[in-house]
């Protein structure tokens, strides 16, 4: 096939706009991304193979070297999923922008021969649908194989019988794809991957009468996944926030591709895109990374981002660190884009705090500066197989630093890691007698799960509340509900309220994990300063009955990559209702907290702490003052007040702030 029957629209119709100079661009922008770059691509070269790009969904840290042919089922650690990675060939990107930024035609040899070796030698058969040719890596290289082409194409060494054997191997992965199809790919991001990997083939290949049959396929695959798996909330509901960027990466390159070849965007699936560029804002932590939320890593998403606002021009989506677009997405973009981009004035979102209530996330946020601070709870459905036993689960930053962190994922080989990383005991959560609220069959499935009372959210001034609930328990004999509240004030000083409600007797164990990065050390009767490099936050265990044991678990900031960090188990025990309350503040506060009776202001009796219990929190720095009143019954009744420490008020959870007001009070929950 001629080259120019093959590429038969403008580079304009593509992802870059004009390679050579977007090349030069790079050059002068990032000269030490370019000379990684062609590092990496000389290693492959010299068959040196290693998975360690921004987005590679599985990284790998030890090369493999191929002294001659290329084995394409080699599995050298007994992880399959690098079978499965390496077969993706995404380094056939890395070679074709080596090749933008030197000339050398090295590199496009080397594209020509792995990619003519792996047609030659890895044909489809049934036994490697499970290899090489699982559908989900077709997916992948359908996007991969043609951007990578796109590269090449006025290399000599890409010549008209190789583009023939190249389209008709894109031909095979695009019925391989289709005849793929089942209600599995509708729920799955395996049907967005595949069919986004369709798209691309049918977009980027010469254009006839079959590859515009396999665009419609496609986008009517698209369409039905993104109303399926997209809530209404914005996140994917397989509740990774990994997978839920790379679902975005698939929808937003069919918007680029449909626009620029003048198609109509399915419109729900535009709409799902922005829903999702909207969650992904919401959800970043202040350095904008991503939450290491089920199987995730600690990945910036500023590029995901920063491209999402370009495609819908809103300067709301703009991240203050990004002020052109990076490296890797103005190659998808273009020069033109990046112009567009630039003159895109940014603007903070309207809010800070938010609830997302399909899918269980509430989010506090001091402001939209690096060095703001932000409180995450999560209490949603588990989701798919990426999802953790994380229900309850919260995420603490101060001052910009992580400071209560997800454990993230580690790996996805069956066996005793994997179900580390995914119990309950590896989150900043709570479990009853140390049994977990899931129950793992293997590294995707669960034998048992466990429903969620989804987060009610509540903003009255600078205070803030958040209660939510965890059903996992309620199966088992002497069953327990386990209800979590937060009060935040003035999002400095965060009080944690875990109420279990059972008629038996049962022990309870509250996890706090921490930055790796920090260290954790006892000041006090169950008193504990973590410290980092930009905060100290205090942790006080106010309930009497708490122990609390000071070790270490291990944190995955990346998959195949673990450290330790410390970390906190509360216990408590008890025959009936147990509450166990914390107070988290930043240790330059000064906050002391006593506990203090609460009081029936009628009846003149003071409740048990089954009833009802109240802090008084004194806040050395600023001398401002508050009592917190907490019934974990309905205790007013017939006709009756809460006293605590002077004050008087109406209500399930009060705040008093005593300088200002020992009346009423701020009522976050009735």
């Amino acid at each position: 096939m001629k080259k120019e029957v093959f590429f038969d629209r403008p580079d304009t119709c593509y992802f870059m706009d004009d390679a050579k100079a977007i090349a030069q661009y790079c050059r002068e922008r990032w000269p030490e991304d370019v000379s990684d770059l062609i590092a990496s691509a000389d290693n492959i070269c010299e068959k040196t193979f290693l998975f360690n790009l921004k987005w590679d969904l599985e990284r790998t840290f030890v090369p493999i070297h191929f002294d001659d042919l290329v084995d394409w089922h080699i599995n050298p650690a007994g992880d399959q999923e690098f079978v499965w990675a390496f077969n993706r060939h995404r380094f056939f990107i890395t070679l074709g922008q080596a090749y933008q930024f030197t000339g050398d035609e090295k590199y496009a040899r080397c594209f020509v021969e792995l990619a003519d070796d792996w047609m030659a030698r890895v044909p489809l058969t049934e036994e490697d649908k499970q290899g090489p040719w699982r559908s989900l890596e077709a997916g992948f290289r359908g996007e991969y194989w043609n951007k990578a082409l796109r590269y090449f194409k006025d290399s000599p060494a890409v010549t008209e019988a190789f583009l023939d054997r190249f389209y008709d191997n894109m031909i095979v992965h695009a019925d391989y794809i289709i005849s793929c199809d089942s209600p599995y790919r509708y729920m799955s991001n395996w049907g967005v991957i595949e069919n986004h990997g369709l798209f691309d083939i049918a977009l980027m290949l010469p254009q006839s009468e079959k590859t515009r049959g396999y665009a419609k396929v496609a986008l009517e695959h698209l369409e039905a996944q993104a109303r399926m798996q997209i809530m209404e909330d914005g996140m994917h509901w397989e509740q990774s926030p990994m997978y839920h960027n790379e679902v975005f990466h698939c929808f937003q390159d069919v918007v680029i591709l449909c626009r620029r070849n003048g198609l109509e965007v399915p419109p729900a699936l535009l709409v799902r895109l922005e829903r999702m560029a909207q969650a992904n804002r919401k959800l970043a932590r202040p350095n904008d990374h991503e939450l290491m939320m089920g199987d995730s890593d600690d990945v910036d998403v500023s590029d995901r981002m920063s491209e999402a606002a370009y495609l819908f021009m809103d300067g709301q989506l703009k991240p203050a660190s990004v002020k052109e677009l990076d490296y890797g997405s103005i190659w998808d973009l273009g020069l033109t884009a990046n112009e567009e981009y630039k003159k895109l004035e940014r603007k903070d979102p309207q809010y800070t705090s938010v609830c997302m209530p399909d899918s269980g996330h509430v989010v506090l946020r001091s402001g939209w500066n690096p060095d703001s601070d932000m409180f995450h709870l999560m209490c949603g459905t588990l989701g798919a197989g990426h999802s953790h036993g994380d229900k309850l689960h919260i995420d603490l930053v101060m001052d910009g630093e992580d400071v209560l962190m997800d454990a993230g994922r580690f790996t996805y080989v069956n066996g005793e890691d994997r179900r580390q990383f995914k119990d309950p005991s590896s989150h900043n959560t709570v479990t009853v007698d140390g049994k977990p609220f899931y129950v793992y069959k293997d590294s995707w499935e669960c034998s048992k799960l466990a429903a969620a009372v989804k987060p009610h959210y509540k903003k009255v001034g600078n205070m803030e509340y958040i209660e939510a609930g965890n059903l996992g328990y309620m199966d088992q004999k002497g069953s327990v509900f386990i209800r979590r509240k937060v009060i935040a004030l003035a999002q400095e000083i965060y009080v944690l309220v875990d109420e279990m409600y059972t008629g038996d007797a049962h022990s309870y164990e509250q996890y706090f994990h921490f930055n790796p990065e920090g260290t954790v050390r006892q000041a006090g009767e169950r008193q504990f300063i973590y410290e980092g490099s930009k905060t100290k936050a205090r942790f006080a265990f106010v309930s009497e009955q708490v122990r609390v044991e000071q070790g270490r678990s291990r944190l995955a900031r990346y998959y195949n990559f673990a450290e330790e960090n410390d970390m906190l188990v509360a216990n408590a025990s008890g025959d009936g209702f147990v509450s166990m309350i914390t107070v988290i503040s930043k240790e330059a506060l000064d906050v002391q907290t006593e506990k203090v009776p609460v009081i029936s202001a009628l009846k003149r009796i003071t409740y048990e702490d089954r009833q009802a219990e109240a802090l008084r929190l004194t806040v050395g720095a600023t001398g401002a003052q508050y009592v917190i009143s907490i019934c974990h019954e309905e205790v007013n009744s017939p006709t009756d007040l809460i006293e605590v420490d002077g004050c008087l008020g109406y209500g399930n959870v009060i705040v008093f702030d005593k300088n200002r007001e020992t009346l009423v009070g701020t009522v976050l929950d009735v």
